[in-house]
């Protein structure tokens, strides 16, 4: 036997420690690691003990193919081994009862990231997920089939107490017992929040209140009068606020003010431009003026042009220490505008991207 080539062709990957090899594993979608079953006995087995699940249907040619391999595989899964991350994916159609599987599967073994994108008819937020007491991430994606727009009840409160980011697409908020529509504060670990696509009940604002939260995301389009909606903040350390979409004339701030809000970035879609819209965002950099990081988009800039006699009245930036504005190839930058917005701020840093 030639000892050299012997040792050229030994297989060294499958004399790393299992823990290595599951977390080379965990880069791959399910249906990959399974594959890795034909290398060797030393494999077989092992995809069953990944910590974590990724179920992406459009490898899958039919509903009744996707659902048979998901039942298949959380059957075989080590039912000892907790489950850290799931994701699924599913732009086609999905039925609700899988759906309702695949999360009471996860939050029975301590998920801890769930990471979903479904097109799905239900109602309600699912309810597995009410109580799930070891979850520190949440990315819920749900698009109804037939219906455009907001189509799932969120809860009035979720029991989640180590829940630190939340991101929910395509929701309802409802009034509480209280009377007001506060659906955040019961987490009370949340640090970021994500809202796309959302409406609220009965022409309510919207009540963020979390003492921890430090990010927030706002993407708000105008479906009708109906879903316009205002947001009132209590979120004394709220340090990041990005918004996309278009400004609607209820969103408010609380009496508290903002001051703890260092980085802003705004970008108005370009249909919806109007002196009313430039009216309101200039209100906004009112409550947003001790900020020291501004991002503003060129659309955005043209939407604030509209305001009349402009120059004297912008609040002063006097904190602001670094301006970005992202060029976008459908609007230019109006001229002036960017020396008008700085005319108080101390040597800001500039920078405009194409």
């Amino acid at each position: 036997m030639n000892t050299e080539n012997y040792i050229h062709n030994k297989d060294r990957i499958s004399d790393l420690p299992d823990a290595l090899l599951l977390h080379i594993l965990s880069f791959l979608n399910i249906k990959q690691a399974i594959h890795t079953c034909i290398l060797s006995t030393r494999w077989k087995n092992l995809w069953k003990y990944l910590p974590t699940l990724t179920l992406v249907s459009s490898q899958f040619t039919t509903v009744e193919i996707f659902t048979e391999f998901v039942s298949r595989i959380l059957s075989l899964r080590d039912n000892s081994t907790e489950l850290h991350t799931l994701e699924l994916r599913r732009h086609k159609v999905m039925e609700s009862c899988l759906l309702e599987t695949i999360l009471k599967y996860a939050v029975s073994h301590n998920v801890q990231r769930l990471d979903i994108g479904v097109t799905c008819d239900i109602q309600r937020f699912p309810t597995c997920l009410l109580s799930c007491r070891t979850l520190t991430y949440l990315d819920l994606y749900v698009s109804h089939p037939t219906v455009y727009g907001t189509t799932i009840l969120f809860p009035c409160s979720l029991d989640m107490p180590v829940l630190t980011s939340l991101g929910i697409w395509h929701l309802a908020f409802s009034v509480g017992n209280d009377g007001r529509v506060d659906p955040f504060s019961a987490l009370t670990s949340l640090k970021s929040l994500n809202i796309v696509y959302c409406e609220v009940a009965d022409e309510q604002n919207l009540y963020i209140s979390s003492t921890k939260l430090v990010n927030l995301y706002i993407y708000m389009v105008r479906y009708a009068p109906k879903t316009y909606f205002g947001i009132e903040l209590s979120a004394p350390n709220l340090c990041t606020f990005i918004f996309s979409g278009v400004p609607v004339q209820k969103l408010c701030w609380s009496k508290s003010g903002l001051s703890s809000i260092k980085r802003v970035s705004i970008d108005i879609i370009e249909f919806w431009k109007s002196e009313e819209t430039s009216l309101i965002l200039v209100d906004w950099l009112f409550e947003l003026a001790n900020m020291e990081s501004l991002i503003i988009s060129s659309t955005t800039l043209q939407v604030l042009s509209l305001v009349p006699n402009l120059l004297f009245e912008l609040p002063s930036l006097c904190n602001l220490k670094s301006l970005r504005v992202e060029k976008k190839q459908i609007s230019s930058i109006p001229d002036g505008i960017v020396d008008i917005l700085i005319q108080n701020s101390p040597s800001p840093k500039v920078y405009i991207r194409d």
